[in-house]
C-alpha cells in the first residue's frame, strides 16, 4: 500500500545490514555499554544518516516513509543503533530547514559521514516535558553570545563533538524568547557529566552537559533569534515517526524470537507452539506489531504529502511505544524463565522498549496532543 520499489530496496538493504552487522554484536554492546563507532561509519557509507537530506545538500534525498523503514530495520538489529540514525535525522533536518548556506557547508557533510557526532540539548533539571521552563541562557556579548546553563539526559553527551542547544535569549518572551545555538563541545567552558547507566538501549550514550560562560560567535545562532522553540517543534512530527518505527522494530524482533522459540521449545512432549495459550500470545504480538507499523507508515505518508500530520504522528508514536512495551513482555512470557535471563534477546528487547513511551514526548503528552487535535479539528480522518 505504502511502498514502492525504492522503499523496498532500501528496506531490504538495511535489513541485511542489521542482520549481518548489528544483531551479532547487540548483546555485547548492551553488556559493555559500548558506543559502536565502527557501525556508524559503515552506516554513513551506506547513506543511512540524514535519510531525507536533499541530494543537492549531500544526502540521499529519500522521503519520510524511507526514514521510517530504515529506523524499523535498524531497531530489529538493536534499538540503540537506530537511535543514532534518528538523532542525526533531527539535527540534519534542522540544518536543512533553518541553517544558512555557510552553516550547512561547515557542518552537514561531516555529520552525515559520522565524522562529527552531534547532540540535541533540550532537557534540563527543571524542564523536561515543559520546555517553557528551560533556564539555559544566551545573552549578547560583543559580536557573539555568552551561553550558561545545564542540560541532562542528553543523547550522545559523553561522545558528541557538536551540540544544538536550546537556550533562552529573552526571559520575558515565553516561547518566543528561545533560540537554538550550535556549540563546539570541546571549547572552553563546556563540562561533560559522567555517562549514565541506563535500563535499556545501553549502547546509546546519555549524560549531562554544563555550559559556563561559553563564548559563541555570531554565526553559532541557528536560524532566527527567538524562533528556537518553533524550529524545535517543526521537527517533532518526524521525530515521533522515527521513535514509532523504532518501537515497531523492537516488537518485530520480539515476535520473531518468540515464534522461533515456541516452535523449538517442548513441554509435555510437544512444541509449546501447539498450545492455544501460546498461540494467542503470538497472535496478539503479531497483530499489534502490524497495526503499529501501519500507523507509522500512514503518519510518514502524511508528512510526505505535506498534510497536517501532528495527530497521526502522535497516535503512531503513542500506540507503537505502548505496543513495544506490552508485546515485548509477551515475548518474554513465551520464553518463560529463560526470557528473564540476561543473554536472551527478549530480555534485552523488554528493557529497550520502555524508553519509547518516554522520549520524544511521553505517551501521556501524546494523548493530550491527540485529544487537543480532535477537539480543535473534529474526529474526521
Amino acid at each position: 500500500m505504502f511502498l514502492n520499489e525504492m522503499h523496498r530496496q532500501v528496506r531490504d538493504m538495511t535489513r541485511s545490514f542489521a542482520k549481518d552487522v548489528i544483531r551479532p554484536v547487540a548483546e555485547e554492546l548492551d553488556r559493555e555499554e559500548r558506543f559502536p563507532r565502527e557501525i556508524y561509519k559503515q552506516m554513513a557509507e551506506l547513506g543511512l544518516f540524514g535519510i531525507c537530506v536533499p541530494e543537492e545538500m549531500g544526502g540521499p534525498g529519500f522521503d519520510t516513509i524511507t526514514y521510517a523503514l530504515v529506523m524499523e530495520e535498524l531497531s530489529r538489529g538493536y534499538a540503540s543503533v537506530a537511535d543514532q540514525c534518528g538523532l542525526v535525522e533531527l539535527i540534519s533536518t534542522l540544518l536543512v530547514r533553518h541553517g544558512s548556506d555557510a552553516q550547512r557547508a561547515k557542518w552537514l557533510a561531516d555529520i552525515l559521514k559520522a565524522q562529527t557526532l552531534v547532540a540535541y540539548c533540550i532537557t534540563e533539571p527543571e524542564a523536561g516535558t515543559d520546555v517553557s521552563a528551560i533556564r539555559t541562557t544566551a545573552v549578547r556579548n560583543g559580536d557573539g553570545w555568552l551561553l550558561n546553563g545545564d542540560k541532562i539526559w542528553i543523547h550522545n553527551a559523553p561522545v558528541a563533538d557538536l551540540a544544538f542547544v536550546l537556550a533562552r535569549t529573552d526571559k520575558d518572551a515565553g516561547h518566543r524568547g528561545m533560540s537554538i545555538f550550535v556549540v563546539d563541545l570541546n571549547q572552553q567552558g563546556v563540562e561533560r557529566g559522567p555517562k549514565e547507566h541506563k535500563m535499556g538501549q545501553r549502547a546509546s550514550q546519555v549524560g549531562a552537559l554544563a555550559f559556563k560562560d561559553v563564548q559563541l560567535a555570531e554565526d553559532a545562532l541557528l536560524g532566527v533569534e527567538g524562533r528556537g522553540f518553533h524550529m524545535m517543534m517543526s521537527v517533532l512530527d518526524k521525530g515521533r515517526v522515527g521513535i514509532g518505527a523504532l518501537a515497531v522494530g523492537i516488537g518485530q524482533a520480539g515476535l520473531e524470537a518468540a515464534v522461533d522459540y515456541a516452535a523449538q521449545r517442548k513441554q509435555f512432549k510437544k512444541p509449546i507452539a501447539e498450545f492455544q495459550g501460546v498461540q494467542w500470545l503470538l497472535a496478539d504480538i503479531a497483530k499489534d506489531v502490524e497495526a503499529a507499523r501501519l500507523l507509522v507508515l500512514s503518519a510518514a505518508a502524511k508528512i510526505d504529502a505535506g498534510e497536517d500530520a501532528t495527530k497521526a504522528c502522535s497516535m503512531a508514536k503513542c500506540f507503537a511505544g505502548d505496543m513495544a512495551v506490552a508485546r515485548s513482555a509477551d515475548a518474554v512470557q513465551v520464553f518463560g524463565g529463560s526470557g528473564y535471563i540476561r543473554g536472551f534477546e527478549v530480555e534485552r528487547l523488554y528493557r529497550d522498549a520502555k524508553i519509547t513511551q518516554i522520549y520524544e514526548g511521553t505517551n501521556q503528552i501524546q494523548r493530550m496532543i491527540i485529544a487537543r487535535e480532535l477537539l480543535a479539528k473534529g474526529a474526521a480522518a
